[in-house]
């Protein structure tokens, strides 16, 4: 009984001190833009503000982006049509804490941590850690566990490790998303962490009731901020899908993190830096998305207590790879694998080109045998992509060159292996069976 009732008091303390308590008050002087700026009230960079008119008895809430002189400077996380002059501006206590535990799982939220599933309140508790530093570079464990992903094309020619980060570079419309839902259903994590970053709200239903299914929902949890939504928002649901993964991997879970797109990421920091007076400098990308791209990158990882694996998708500007984001991104991460539309437009899926995709740890998660597979395989392909023209044309004679002859006699069953229904998930194991079998 005692036991019960102290459980009870620890939780009702734990409720206590995640209610969002009000501050110090300002108010609204003027609106430049998307700038809000306010003469006070006394708080910092990130902190979310409640913005209240007395003349609609609404209120709305806006993060701080910066200071210019005396003036606070906001950007709000919902529609300003309420706004005017003298609105009160309160900072809110608690406004960056993080819900965590179990009961996340299954669960769709926004970049405040609302629900937007209609399952009722997110009864979780909360704890600090929304700005979290990185672990300590040398207290993370070392990567040598290999990490399945349910995908042929990945686990064999790009294998994946516990802990590794990786990026999906691609174009729109070569099928990131059902990639995305498939390794969410398909991998070997305990707990999914889905960040939808600047979406099309229709896709949102989709992505979840098709790509991802009842069973990979059943594990993960979505955080969600649609394309209409202000940059400041876009933002947090990315920082509280990683924090929510940092909370899952401090229980020692074996964590999968996947957002798309860290693109849109970048281009909502862009938005806010610009609207601040940053100055552009690579293509209109102001120096702050440079900054804040590794630090939200280097949370992720291994630590002393467990792993988050991250997939991060990176939408390419007119199919470039060296497009400022994506170059980038490429020395920050442990890996990347790259969708062609060319494979797409030929009904090849998943449209990974595994010759352009690279793995820095496949030598530390595969065997001497599974290297020497990979590395035949993609000789094979090799050998036939420099010489395809040539093939297609009739204008290579047979017997001529024995690299060719082997590759013309297997490229139509590695590019059999390498397509996958997007239904159809196969295991590691399975995937090098299949591909070993092709060489025998």
């Amino acid at each position: 009984m005692i036991d019960s009732l102290h459980e009870r008091f620890s939780l009702m303390e734990q409720g206590i001190r995640g209610v969002r308590t009000t501050d110090k008050i300002g108010t609204v002087k003027r609106v430049t833009g998307l700038i809000i700026e306010s003469e006070g009230p006394e708080c910092s960079i990130g902190q979310v503000c409640s913005i209240t008119s007395d003349r609609h008895n609404q209120s709305i809430e806006a993060q701080v982006v910066g200071f210019r002189e005396n003036a606070v400077l906001l950007m709000a996380l919902e529609s300003v049509h309420l706004i005017h002059p003298g609105c009160k501006v309160v900072s809110k206590k608690n406004s960056n804490a993080v819900p965590y535990g179990p009961s996340l799982l299954g669960r769709i939220i926004d970049g405040m941590g609302r629900p937007l599933d209609g399952k009722g309140p997110l009864l979780a508790p909360q704890r600090e850690g929304f700005h979290a530093e990185p672990p300590n570079p040398l207290s993370r464990g070392l990567i040598s566990d290999h990490f399945s992903t349910g995908i042929k094309s990945i686990d064999t020619f790009i294998p994946l490790g516990v802990g590794q980060r990786i990026g999906i570079f691609a174009g729109s419309g070569v099928g990131k998303s059902i990639l995305l839902g498939m390794i969410a259903r398909g991998s070997d994590a305990e707990v999914n962490v889905i960040s939808l970053v600047g979406e099309r709200g229709r896709e949102l239903k989709e992505f979840v009731e098709q790509d991802l299914g009842s069973e990979g929902l059943a594990r993960s949890v979505i955080v969600v901020s649609t394309s209409d939504q202000p940059a400041p928002m876009r933002i947090r649901a990315s920082i509280l899908a990683t924090a929510i993964s940092e909370g899952f991997r401090n229980e020692g879970k074996k964590v999968l993190l996947l957002m798309d797109s860290l693109t849109r990421f970048a281009m909502a920091q862009r938005e806010i830096g610009l609207a601040t007076g940053e100055p552009p400098a690579s293509r209109g990308y102001v120096p702050s998305v440079f900054s804040m791209l590794p630090k939200i990158l280097e949370r992720t990882g291994t630590s002393e207590t467990g792993a988050i694996t991250a997939i991060y998708t990176v939408l390419v500007e007119g199919d470039d790879m060296n497009e400022p984001v994506a170059d980038a991104v490429r020395g920050f991460l442990d890996g990347h694998i790259v969708l062609s539309r060319k494979l797409a437009n030929a009904n090849h899926f998943p449209a990974v080109d595994v010759l352009s995709s690279v793995s820095r740890l496949d030598r530390a998660v595969c065997t001497e045998e599974e290297m020497s597979l990979i590395s035949e395989a993609r000789d094979l392909l090799s050998v036939y992509r420099q010489n395809e023209d040539l093939i297609n044309v009739g204008a290579y004679v047979k017997n001529s060159n024995p690299k060719i002859d082997r590759a013309i006699d297997k490229f139509e069953h590695v590019e059999a292996f390498l397509k996958q229904r997007y239904d159809t998930l196969s295991t590691r194991s399975d995937a090098f069976s299949q591909l070993g079998g092709i060489f025998k």
